[in-house]
């Protein structure tokens, strides 16, 4: 998981170089464009210039000017807020703190991020407005959001549900590293849109004391509640823990939501209590409020973990259709699976795809007869005990995460070395060691690079020239993958790229291979994720071997350092597999 398994397929590193005027930089897979930078701090005034030495004040001034491509640094310390950016129409309204309307371009996102090494913290708990309050609103498209910590943010009356920290209904943004807590409502709630990433960003001590159906019945660490065609949206490894309410909620969401790599931990509690409160779920993957509704939708939960809430770990909470839940830990729960689901005739019957699955203390599952399960802990002739796992410790999960941002690497929950649950899986087409996949979120076995090395690339300033904003012709491999480049960060005489390659077939494949022609004058120094060989021009990457088996749809990524300049992408790139 991130983590320190092996079935971290998705992410390449994020790489920012910053140079007086120019930034060239990359996430989530996505090519970009060179922009404008500016600067936001606590003691700035948006009559100055937005410079790194006479920076603006705010970000909605940021926002005015900022345009598809440019990056706004958020520097370190605290941004109070006592008013909303418009008057409550009604004690029943909703208001905002922060509205970001404004929207980037694919491949050019408007870039809000905390300036590296600083904590800038947006504190809403002064704000006295007397109706539902939105702490940053996204209503635009393709912006990232990245390393702001987001909290305080109140209800000051008892006539509504949930207020929340950040309120999505924009498409294809990011979501990264965020820290949201202490809100009275959800730390991060999609209400629409789709191709929002939620990356490795933690929500927890949310409480909703005033909420007009019951005090923390609201308060999610994430929520996502969907209208019908906005697919694509994914949580990816968060953190929830500690909320009045569910760690993760999905009800009333009519679009494919996927939660993986993550973790939900004691939700169900009055933060900093054992006191029951709200549901109490890790994760809630569905419903329709009880009832059945003909256009449900399947959602997907894998590599993920719950322990220690009050009620279920992982719950279908009456859905409607079987989601996929894969490779899953379960620990202490109440109970740990239970796939309660609805008919068409309203009534409950059992309900989910379940493989690879470990369920161990606690209620072990509830709610199974009629589900579609295999090689589960539960119905497999293991014997659980706490030898079968490393350490068994709830504790020290909220760890600082890693330096990339991953989780942190800890060993609680991962299987010991002479665990009988080892290979005991089937291949539902995620990577995995051995003869078979195991059993539960984390595939033993050595940890793989899933981040740069940690060689700081040159600091000096970037070429002011913007890099092609469009992919090098790629050629689909006859085995049915397809292979495309991005550039993460360029400097004088080198540069960093990535490279997704997707299994663009029919069936699994085994294993892929990528072709690149470089420019004249480019030479690849390192590369993560896979292995490759060098010849002139020619690099030929092969997979590595905890990432080359592919479902169909599915992705691994590579990354590299090279000299030469960065702004020419590969002549051409190619991909087989088999």
């Amino acid at each position: 998981m991130s983590l320190p398994s092996r079935r971290r397929l998705w992410l390449a590193a994020t790489t920012v170089l910053v140079g007086p005027v120019a930034v060239v930089a990359g996430f989530a897979g996505v090519s970009r464009a060179a922009g404008s930078v500016y600067y936001v701090a606590p003691n700035g005034s948006d009559g100055a210039a937005g410079t790194q030495s006479a920076p603006w004040a705010s970000i909605a001034h940021a926002q005015s000017v900022a345009g598809a491509g440019d990056t706004v640094y958020l520097r370190g310390g605290t941004y109070s807020f006592t008013n909303a950016n418009k008057a409550c129409a009604s004690q029943t309204a909703s208001v905002d703190a922060i509205t970001l309307n404004k929207s980037g371009t694919s491949g050019s996102p408007i870039r809000y991020w905390a300036y590296p090494g600083e904590k800038p913290v947006f504190d809403f708990s002064r704000m006295t407005d007397d109706c539902r309050i939105k702490g940053f609103d996204v209503t635009g498209g393709w912006i990232h959001l990245k390393g702001l910590e987001v909290t305080g943010v109140r209800q000051n009356n008892n006539l509504n549900h949930e207020s929340w920290g950040i309120w999505v209904t924009g498409s294809n943004n990011t979501f990264e590293l965020i820290n949201a807590h202490n809100n009275m409502g959800p730390g991060l709630f999609i209400q629409d849109g789709g191709g929002n990433l939620v990356l490795n960003s933690d929500s927890h001590d949310n409480y909703d004391p005033l909420t007009s159906n019951g005090a923390g019945e609201s308060a999610d660490g994430f929520g996502a509640h969907i209208s019908a065609n906005h697919p694509g949206n994914v949580f990816r490894g968060d953190r929830a823990w500690n909320n009045s309410d569910d760690g993760f909620d999905l009800i009333n969401a009519f679009s494919s939501v996927t939660i993986e790599s993550s973790w939900a931990w004691h939700n169900g509690y009055i933060p900093g209590t054992n006191t029951a409160s709200g549901n109490g779920n890790g994760f809630k993957a569905g419903g329709y409020g009880g009832g059945y509704v003909s256009n449900g939708v399947k959602h997907t939960v894998r590599l993920s973990v719950a322990f220690n809430n009050r009620a279920s770990g992982f719950y279908a909470n009456h859905h409607t259709v079987a989601d996929d839940v894969f490779d899953n830990t379960g620990y202490n729960n109440h109970p740990d699976f239970n796939m309660l689901g609805v008919d068409s005739t309203g009534a409950a019957i059992g309900i989910g795809n379940l493989r690879n699955n470990l369920a161990y203390g606690g209620t072990l599952t509830s709610n199974m007869s009629g589900t579609n399960v295999s090689n589960n802990s539960w119905n497999l002739s293991v014997s659980l005990s706490d030898a079968q796992f490393q350490s068994v410790s709830t504790s020290g999960w909220d760890a600082p995460r890693q330096a990339d941002g991953n989780l942190p690497a800890l060993p609680y929950l991962h299987l010991a070395a002479n665990s009988t649950l080892i290979d005991k899986g089937t291949n539902v087409g995620l990577p995995f060691n051995g003869q078979a996949p195991d059993l539960g979120a984390f595939e033993s076995g050595s940890t793989p690079t899933t981040t740069p090395p940690t060689t700081t690339p040159p600091t000096t300033t970037p070429p002011s020239t913007r890099p092609p904003t469009t992919a090098p012709p790629t050629t689909p491999g006859p085995s049915g993958c397809t292979a495309s480049y991005q550039l993460a960060g360029s400097w004088s005489g080198g540069f960093q790229g990535g490279v997704t390659v997707t299994n663009s077939g029919s069936s699994t494949v085994g294993s892929w291979t990528v072709h690149l022609t470089l420019p004249g004058g480019q030479a690849v120094t390192q590369l993560w994720n896979a292995s490759y060989t060098q010849s002139g021009n020619q690099v030929t990457v092969t997979n590595a071997s905890w990432n080359g088996a592919l479902a169909p749809g599915a992705t691994a990524t590579f990354g590299f350092l090279a000299n030469g300049d960065g702004g020419t992408p590969p002549t051409t790139i190619g991909c087989t597999a088999s």
